[in-house]
């Protein structure tokens, strides 16, 4: 029997796919929103953590980080990423949090069954269709601190405000913003954090 966590923010997507993997002999299934899905994980002990890499408010693919730590606490407990067509960012950032398998959203239950039941065996598996999206992935244009200076900057922080916060100066800080306009080829700060969220960076 394979014991799977779900983390998922949406209560009527958690409830839809755990009907679904429910049904399957194999398959013990138990659900978390982001936020309790470290202490499930703890508590659980579950063998694979399938994570929605988008979620709303508190991000699940953040939480999954701290869930898929659960392979060091409890061997054998593996990341599953269920990732959005189009946001390489989101797909980049399931892959540093160590994520053994990839599965797209749009693809059918059955690619996600394989994907679990691959994964509890300790196999890696990428959805096919996320192939290309990986390409996209590896070619982030924007540095860590460059994404740092720019998550703030969508939370509503000022030049100032960021400069304090990540220990830098005024100008240092217009410099990455001038770089990650530059790098994403928006037209100023707005239209790069939008450019940037549209493709899962942030």
């Amino acid at each position: 029997m394979i014991r799977v966590l779900l983390v998922h923010d949406i209560c009527l997507m958690r409830s839809g796919l755990a009907a679904l993997l429910e049904k399957e002999h194999d398959i013990d299934i138990s659900t978390s929103t982001s936020v309790g899905a470290s202490a499930a994980a703890r508590s659980l002990e579950p063998r694979v953590c399938v994570v929605d890499a988008e979620g709303p408010g508190s991000s699940a693919l953040d939480a999954a980080v701290e869930a898929s730590r659960a392979r060091d606490t409890y061997p054998g407990c593996s990341l599953l990423a269920l990732v959005p067509a189009g946001k390489p960012g989101l797909l980049r950032r399931a892959y540093e949090a160590r994520a053994l398998g990839y599965v797209s959203k749009e693809a059918p239950t059955s690619r996600l069954l394989e994907g679990i039941r691959l994964v509890a065996s300790g196999k890696r598996f990428v959805d096919d269709s996320l192939s290309y999206e990986f390409l996209e992935a590896a070619q982030s244009p924007l540095t860590t601190r460059e994404l740092s200076v720019l998550s703030l900057a969508a939370e509503g922080a000022g030049v100032t405000e960021i400069a304090h916060s990540l220990h830098l100066t005024n100008g240092t800080v217009r410099n990455y913003m001038a770089a990650i306009t530059r790098k994403t080829g928006a037209r100023n700060r707005v239209d790069a954090i939008r450019i940037s969220q549209g493709a899962g960076w942030l």
